[in-house]
């Protein structure tokens, strides 16, 4: 592969992806959170709508989805969407849609108490949410996010579709132009893989700020727990040995 189609085409490819993936993940956590809380709201019909919401976009194609917004929109509406922007709507949408699953369910798992605590204390039902129920519950929301951030980031690949020039349409270009397949196709999977490292080392990120704002104790790592009882080790023959000589 010669630089000026890397320059051209796949550098650029990778900026598109890049912007889809946090426009994308943009809308779809707006999603996530509104409709999740929605779903553990008090109302029936607000848990209702959350719920028909959830169902609908989670049982539709996000591909067959990003068509509609771009195919049978324009007829009904009278104006045609940008297919980038169709494609940002289809996926956060979708992907919304299953965070909003994730959201519910860890605002779910918060105790009892920790709610009953808020009530006590005359907080309305924001402040409860605000100040009690999301703190901790967003720590939980993090691994569960970090995969669906990281399969959004592969969704991207859909918009090639629709001619949006991301990592996989630039791949498709390059190969044509060059005829070769192995190549193009290689370096097109160790990008995604790159960019899917870096989402997951910045979500991890994100998880143990989460944990350390409630004070919750990040888990030492493998190497950190090896390195953590190698030292301890000798401690322990220190005491030992001071306890016997005493």
């Amino acid at each position: 592969m010669t630089a000026g189609l890397w320059q051209n085409w796949v550098l650029p490819g990778i900026w598109i992806t890049v912007q889809l993936l946090v426009y994308s993940a943009a809308l779809a956590a707006f999603v996530a959170f509104a409709v999740g809380m929605a779903r553990t709201h008090r109302s029936t019909s607000v848990r209702f709508l959350a719920g028909f919401y959830t169902e609908v976009f989670r049982g539709t194609s996000a591909l067959v989805l990003m068509f509609w917004l771009f195919f049978v929109v324009p007829p009904l509406m009278g104006w045609q969407l940008v297919p980038m922007w169709a494609a940002v709507l289809a996926l956060g949408l979708s992907y919304g849609a299953y965070g909003a699953e994730i959201v519910r369910g860890a605002l779910n798992s918060v105790a009892t108490a920790q709610r009953e605590a808020g009530v006590a204390l005359s907080f309305t039902p924001w402040q409860r949410m605000r100040l009690i129920l999301l703190p901790q519950a967003v720590p939980e929301m993090m691994p569960s996010f970090c995969n669906l951030l990281v399969e959004l980031l592969k969704g991207t690949a859909l918009v090639s579709l629709l001619g949006v020039g991301d990592v996989s349409f630039a791949a498709y270009l390059v190969r044509l132009a060059t005829q070769e397949s192995a190549q193009i196709y290689t370096v097109s999977l160790v990008i995604y893989f790159v960019l899917a490292l870096l989402v997951t080392r910045s979500m991890k990120a994100l998880e143990r700020r989460s944990k350390r704002n409630i004070g919750i104790e990040q888990e030492p790592g493998l190497l950190g727990g090896l390195l953590a009882r190698r030292g301890a080790g000798p401690v322990r023959g220190t005491e030992a040995a001071g306890g016997a000589s005493k």
